[in-house]
């Protein structure tokens, strides 16, 4: 889950304990309101009977209940018990119909003037009246069925409003979270865009005193500091191999020039050794520059045909390795011709060429390659599959060739930095290419450039 989410859904959630807390507040508040109410109701009505009884000199109990009958205010399933000081009863509004009682209810009334309960789905009120010397003891229950029924209809709509209102908040609190974050979003996107290439682009700032603002001026700082001490690593690479090359140069020279005078033959195996190891350390330094030079090029891409570019680099390892052979073949498929331009800097794109045929002509036992490109469908990508024969390699071994100074188990008797495929990866991570290694089988080897 996102922080976006999770900051619409914590605020949801306070928001929803919030407003069922207050909604459950009103329904009990209102609940208890209509009891309060209807215990009033019932009061009433005990009042009125009672005083009907003791104003009526002789006891018409049939008027009685005709009178409380046809009352205005005559409650659902009304019904009414009054007992004398005696606890005998005295009156009945149902004569017909047995009403039960609990004789508990007249000796809690001896000890409190009224109380109010529900009572098997009715509600109870009892009450004790005293007329001159006389106490009268009633006990009046209905049911409040208009008073229930607007609880429940009360009850519904609390839901529903509850529901509604945790699902418009939702809404609302990732709409107005979405927006608060924005700004982090745009800076993550321009965190992505920044490469070892681009550190010195900045974060935009604002003078906005908040978080995030705050956050771009720590980043652009940090990013300082990178590209201070990234700047000064590139100097101190490129100046040292600057400077290796001239007395490297130089001993190469005098070196050449000692193995064309006569000499003995353990002198001339000790000067062809270190005119091995001078060859060597050029090599290194060579391959030094050329990582400090892919760093340093701006990319200014022009339109270039792959095709001219591997022809180059093979004529320039020809050159070096006379008995090196390619074969190249173009795959063309769906009817279409493959298109073999591309945007590109030459002079890197042949570095990556020459290093992976010199890589396939000193560790290949036949020295020969076979190049073949590919494009599966029109606008696609190019595949250009570089395939040779040698010693097999540890597949721990080949999962760190593109690392720098690491070299394969068939490499011991051979000569190398170990920095040639590194230097393949830089130059096509700066063109967004991508390069990688598989068996096609134990003594096959296949380097797979995607452009």
């Amino acid at each position: 889950m996102t922080l976006k989410q999770r900051l619409a859904v914590y605020l949801s959630m306070a928001f929803a304990a919030l407003l069922g807390l207050a909604l459950l507040f009103i329904y009990f508040s209102f609940s208890t309101f209509r009891s309060q109410e209807f215990a009033a109701r019932l009061r009433e009505e005990a009042l009125s009977d009672i005083a009907l009884l003791k104003n009526t000199q002789i006891v018409d109990k049939q008027l009685l209940r005709t009178i409380d009958n046809n009352s205005v205010h005559k409650l659902y399933n009304e019904k009414t018990l009054i007992f004398d000081a005696d606890q005998r009863l005295i009156y009945s509004s149902v004569p017909d119909a047995l009403v039960r009682y609990n004789p508990k209810d007249l000796t809690a009334l001896k000890s409190s003037p009224s109380f109010f309960r529900e009572n098997e789905g009715y509600e109870l009120f009892g009450l004790r009246y005293q007329a001159k010397q006389t106490f009268y003891y009633v006990l009046i229950s209905s049911q409040d069925i208009y008073g229930l029924s607007k609880i429940q209809y009360l009850a519904y709509t609390l839901l529903l409003v509850f529901l509604v209102g945790c699902f418009l908040v939702g809404g609302v609190a990732y709409l107005i979270v979405m927006r608060l974050v924005r700004p982090l979003d745009a800076l993550q996107q321009k965190i992505e865009e920044i490469s070892i290439r681009e550190l010195n682009t900045q974060l935009p700032e604002t003078q906005r005193k908040d978080e995030i603002n705050a956050l771009s001026k720590s980043f652009n700082q940090m990013l300082r500091r990178i590209e201070n001490a990234y700047t000064a690593q590139k100097e101190f690479t490129a100046n040292a191999s600057h400077e290796l090359r001239t007395p490297i140069s130089r001993l190469t020279m005098q070196l050449d020039n000692l193995l064309l005078q006569p000499q003995t033959e353990l002198v001339g195996h000790y000067l062809q050794n270190m005119s091995t190891d001078v060859g060597q350390m050029a090599d290194l330094v060579q391959s030094l520059l050329v990582l400090s030079k892919v760093s340093n090029t701006k990319k200014e891409f022009k339109t270039e045909r792959i095709d001219d570019i591997i022809f180059d680099a093979y004529k320039i390892v020809r050159k070096q390795f006379n008995d090196f052979q390619m074969s190249f073949e173009i795959v063309e498929s769906q009817g279409f011709e493959t298109d073999l331009a591309i945007k590109g800097n030459r002079s890197l794109l042949e570095i990556v060429f020459v290093n992976l045929f010199k890589n396939a002509c000193q560790y290949s036992d036949a020295h020969r390659i076979s190049v073949k490109i590919e494009q599966v469908a029109e606008r696609n990508p190019l595949k250009i599959l570089f395939t040779n024969t040698g010693s097999p390699i540890d597949t721990a071994q080949a999962d760190k060739l593109f690392e720098a100074f690491v070299r394969g188990s068939n490499a011991q008797n051979i000569a190398g930095s170990g920095l040639g495929l590194r230097i393949v990866k830089r130059i096509l991570d700066f063109h967004q290419a991508s390069v990688s290694y598989m068996f096609v089988s134990p003594n096959i080897h296949q380097f797979v450039v995607i452009l």
